[in-house]
């Protein structure tokens, strides 16, 4: 991704005033810093007839449903706006908005991955909106806790992360842990672990039995982040993964703890614990042919819940990994992608109206009612039964009484591609552990300016 230097001052925003003023009803600037809260208009139905165009990744069922139904809402709540709105995958929604925010015809609202390689580098370019006035005036520093607002913080100038304005808001909350099914683990006399060593016997256990103990679709790289996540956190001090995962100077990849866990991956790797060909099976393959019965454990995201249930039903069941460093459970988590306003968005007013009305506590029940998992009120709002009262208890647990550690490629800029690779190219022995680690670190240094 090309870096852009942020450019503010005093002078040039001055000068700038008059040919980046706001059109009529639209609140529009080209300007990064976003109004004052004393300055922030509310009056989405004073605007006229205005189409709101709005780009996310919510694609997978219980997403679809929720944002569908709470876009229907926002309508009827504004009759004068109609949401234009473009769902496209994860992958495909990262690579377009690095392409659109660099020109002029932008969204008014688009979720950005919270990572120093997305967010990060679009407030430095300042082509984000920020949102600290909408914030104070619509109440989200209230409604939200500062640890979730700080997943979507930096200072203007990116260089911090975790303090400083605020760029986005999340709408839900995720947390890697372990899929799996009740029937084969009772198939190959296995009881769901609850240790890491009842987890390492689980899996040789399932491959004796000719199952594959862990189904992993890594095809695009990043699906193995959140294998390895809880792993290293097995072995692995919380509080040195958080350095890590943030970009903040003080960890070292090159460890014996953190150099141990990609041993780890890698010897599951070498005993096709992750099957014949991980890398080069696509990720939605890969859970998919989970429900059809490939596969004993998946270790994945909160997302993948609800689609998997509807294969397959009560067999399917959720769990935080086992307890690690310090006998607290520690796993790969955080909030889903904040929805963010670009600086050029044409509609700000209601860009911010349609963020408040899709993250209110009303719109977490809606969330909730349709299968995914709110980021606020999670275990008031979880289900009675079934794999999502598991996956919402697992989140509040870790949430109050663990650690949700932050994805590993928020580290660096380009930290998501580095890691990505050298996970890809250790579970394909193509690199030691030892090099991956040093390949990890480089890119960590390199970054923070560690020696």
């Amino acid at each position: 991704m090309h870096r852009r230097q942020f450019l503010a001052s005093a002078t040039a925003a001055g000068g700038m005033a008059a040919l980046a003023a706001c059109a009529p009803g639209t609140g529009t600037t080209d300007d990064p810093t976003g109004p004052s809260a004393d300055e922030v208009d509310t009056d989405v139905a004073g605007l006229g007839d205005i189409t709101l165009r709005v780009w996310d990744q919510e694609v997978r069922g219980s997403q679809d449903e929720a944002i569908t139904a709470l876009i229907k809402a926002f309508e009827k709540k504004f009759p004068n706006v109609k949401v234009d709105r473009v769902k496209q995958s994860f992958d495909d929604l990262q690579k377009q908005t690095a392409l659109t925010l660099s020109g002029a015809d932008v969204p008014d609202v688009l979720q950005v991955n919270n990572a120093r390689a997305d967010m990060g580098e679009f407030v430095k370019a300042g082509q984000l909106l920020d949102l600290s006035g909408y914030a104070d005036a619509y109440g989200w520093t209230k409604r939200f806790s500062d640890s979730v607002l700080s997943k979507a913080r930096y200072s203007e100038d990116a260089k911090t992360f975790g303090e400083g304005s605020l760029w986005g808001v999340p709408q839900t909350g995720e947390v890697c842990g372990i899929y799996y099914s009740a029937k084969k683990l009772k198939g190959i006399g296995a009881e769901p672990p609850t240790s890491w060593d009842e987890l390492r016997t689980v899996l040789e256990t399932a491959q004796k039995a000719d199952e594959q103990p862990i189904m992993l679709g890594n095809l695009d790289k990043w699906p193995a982040l959140h294998v390895f996540g809880p792993l290293q956190a097995a072995s692995v001090d919380p509080e040195q993964i958080t350095k890590l995962a943030m970009g903040n100077a003080g960890g070292d990849w090159t460890d014996a703890k953190n150099v141990d866990a990609l041993t780890e991956l890698a010897d599951w790797a070498e005993k096709k614990y992750l099957g014949d060909s991980p890398n080069g099976l696509d990720y939605d393959a890969a859970w998919a042919d989970f429900t059809k019965g490939k596969g004993v454990l998946l270790i994945g995201g909160s997302w993948l819940g609800t689609d998997m249930a509807k294969a397959m039903g009560d067999d399917l069941h959720f769990m935080a990994p086992p307890a690690g460093v310090g006998g607290k459970v520690a796993t790969t988590g955080g909030t889903g992608l904040p929805f963010s306003i670009p600086a050029k968005a044409k509609n700000q007013v209601a860009a911010a109206a349609y963020i408040d009305f899709i993250t209110s506590e009303d719109a977490m029940k809606l969330i909730a009612d349709n299968g995914g998992m709110p980021v606020l009120d999670t275990a008031a709002l979880a289900p009675e039964k079934g794999v999502n009262k598991e996956i919402f208890e697992a989140f509040d647990a870790v949430s109050n009484d663990g650690v949700l550690l932050p994805y590993l490629d928020y580290a660096t800029p380009t930290f998501s591609d580095t890691a990505g690779a050298t996970l890809q190219e250790l579970i394909g022995g193509q690199s030691s552990p030892k090099d991956a680690a040093a390949a990890l670190q480089k890119d960590y240094a390199d970054f923070t300016g560690a020696s």
